[in-house]
């Protein structure tokens, strides 16, 4: 018989009566009157093991066994004895009577709990993450992101996709993050920069005649990280010629819709398209959550002309937006939860957060607690009750600030009360956000690209130029359940409107040729229109699986300081390989 015959997770009834070979993990160890009972555990799944007294070098090797043990036990498949069933697992309808059992080699006691309920650090689970993978859920999520891979090539070679590598070894674009660079040996003091994406050669594969190209591709960004970032990443590229925005939209959604009925058995509804302004107009934020009913209400108009200095300098500002979230029943909110959220905006940029508790709104003032409404006539607290729909019970809370401060206060307050309060509904949103600027203002009020330097703007060349922070871009994020999934645009096909966009950024052509130079080079020789997207690739499987962050469905993670506790990468490096690469070790002197 092989080493091994079956998968434990595999066997049902249909064996019962059969010899199998298992091998595995013992999950848990039993000794019930002299009967053992073993969990064993491999990918597939658990089954439950007996060994019995009747096969003494079993049982006594069976006496050893401990947890995480390796062990391979031989023996027939029998039915449970009736009301010993586990109907919670696959495999709780039988158990394999051992006629022989081996140890194929011995544990030490883990140092985290291999357990399906058992809790510990992430700092831990990272150090030790060979053990924290062998954990059920884990080892789950592991297999979905591998059938979600096949999934998606699956889908997209139906449709006429050709998978196509593009170079992990490649030179330094600007695409607002921060390169990781690699230097050359055989080219003293140049360096090679790892991909922030495929974008550039995915456009030129277009220019090449290759249609339609994808790619589940290795990305990096030394940027700063949180729950859904980090520094290596997998991205699902994909590219189309001869298509507008309809055209790429339409074909992601059909992929997103047969990921998620293949892998969770779930059909979407409907993708709704809606712009970038009135998703910071509703919402405060462009990836808006619309399993949350709640939204922002613009008050500026009501406030202009008011005595409160607060609301109203913000409310005579063209930079300044002054709004308020109407949270149904959260007059039930104490003074130390408001206190929490006040907090909450403060972090975000805010000053504070003003809110009013609605007892009665037709009583006007006399219905209100709130200690801003002596600073607000009655005429204004009644046009402010009836713009926001506030009823009995209701609180609201204002921001009155700078408009981006304002959106990113009550954007994020907006998610925070709605999971609190159980006001997030049980269901999947997914939503197309459209007509983004092309461009935003840096911190020294120079124009930087919202998305990258390559997306084509829906107007022409004189209209760009003409009016750069009013251009918008032919952009496309998919949204769903308020992450950002994955966003393209139509490409810039045109060689004068790529000159015409670099000129807005303040690259000059100089710059331009020693920056991209290749692509210019590639737009002279018929460029076909097309454009493309990406999706995250690890958000995806998250959201897939449930999980709160994509270091739960990464193998091997990095943390949130971009480091490695399991093999402490970064390290350093011998002087002897950075004279190779003609780099000066740094000196540790005092």
């Amino acid at each position: 018989m092989a080493v091994r015959s079956h998968y434990c997770g595999e066997l049902r009834e249909s064996q019962v009566g059969e010899e199998v070979a298992v091998c595995g993990w013992v999950h848990r160890r039993r000794d019930h009157g002299g009967v053992i009972f073993l969990d064993l555990r491999d990918r597939e799944g658990i089954l439950q093991v007996v060994i019995d007294p009747d096969t003494p070098d079993s049982f006594a090797s069976a006496e050893r066994v401990r947890s995480e043990f390796v062990i391979r036990a031989v023996g027939k498949i029998r039915a449970r004895p009736a009301g010993t069933e586990n109907p919670a697992m696959p495999t709780g309808a039988v158990e394999l009577l051992v006629q022989r059992l081996e140890i194929l080699n011995e544990s030490e006691t883990p140092p985290i709990p291999v357990d399906e309920h058992a809790e510990a650090g992430e700092d831990v689970r990272l150090r030790y993450r060979y053990l924290d993978l062998r954990r059920p859920a884990m080892s789950e999520r592991l297999r979905l992101r591998s059938r979600l891979a096949s999934t998606v090539r699956n889908h997209l070679e139906a449709q006429g996709f050709l998978e196509i590598e593009t170079p992990l070894l490649t030179r330094a674009t600007p695409e607002g993050a921060r390169d990781y660079l690699v230097p050359s040996r055989t080219h003293p003091g140049r360096f090679f920069a790892l991909p922030q994406s495929p974008q550039l050669f995915k456009q030129m594969l277009m220019m090449a005649g290759a249609d339609r190209y994808y790619q589940i591709a290795r990305c990096f960004r030394d940027e700063d990280l949180r729950a859904d970032r980090q520094p290596e990443f997998t991205q699902i590229d994909v590219e189309l010629s001869f298509v507008d925005e309809e055209d790429v939209m339409t074909a992601m959604e059909a992929l997103i819709r047969h990921v998620f009925s293949i892998l969770i058995g779930v059909e979407l509804g409907a993708f709704p398209r809606m712009s970038h302004a009135e998703a910071l107009r509703r919402y405060g934020v462009d990836k808006p959550d619309l399993r949350v009913g709640l939204e922002l209400v613009d008050l500026a108009e009501l406030f202009r002309d008011v005595d409160f200095k607060v609301f109203r300098e913000p409310a005579r500002s063209a930079d300044c937006r002054v709004a308020a979230l109407c949270v149904p029943g959260g007059a039930a909110l104490s003074r130390k939860q408001i206190d929490s959220y006040t907090d909450f905006v403060r972090d975000r940029g805010a000053g504070g957060l003003a809110w009013i508790k609605v007892a009665d709104p037709a009583s006007g003032r006399e219905g209100l607690q709130s200690p801003i409404v002596k600073f607000i006539d009655d005429a204004t607290i009644r046009a402010v009750l009836e713009a926001t729909a506030a009823q009995s019970g209701d609180i609201l809370f204002f921001g009155a600030d700078q408009a981006a401060t304002v959106n990113e206060a009550l954007g994020g307050l907006r998610l925070q009360v709605a999971q609190d309060l159980g006001l997030v509904e049980d269901r999947w949103a997914p939503l197309w956000v459209v007509d983004f600027p092309m461009f935003e203002h840096a911190s020294d009020g120079s124009l930087t690209s919202l998305h990258h330097p390559f997306t084509a703007p829906s107007c022409s060349v004189e209209q760009l130029r003409a009016d750069p922070p009013g251009a918008l871009s032919r952009a496309y994020d998919l949204v769903l359940n308020g992450v950002e999934l994955g966003g393209g645009s139509i490409r810039i096909a045109d060689p004068a409107m790529q000159q015409a966009v670099f000129d807005v950024l303040g690259i000059g052509a100089e710059e331009a040729r020693s920056k991209f130079g290749f692509l210019l080079s590639a737009l002279q020789y018929g460029c076909p229109p097309h454009g493309g997207i990406a999706f995250g690739f690890d958000r995806l499987a998250m959201l897939l699986c449930g999980a709160s962050s994509i270091r739960d469905v990464i193998a091997f993670p990095k943390t949130q300081s971009a480091s490695c506790p399991l093999t402490e990468a970064p390290g350093l490096a011998a002087s002897a390989q950075l004279r190779e690469l003609h780099l000066r070790p740094q000196s540790t002197a005092g």
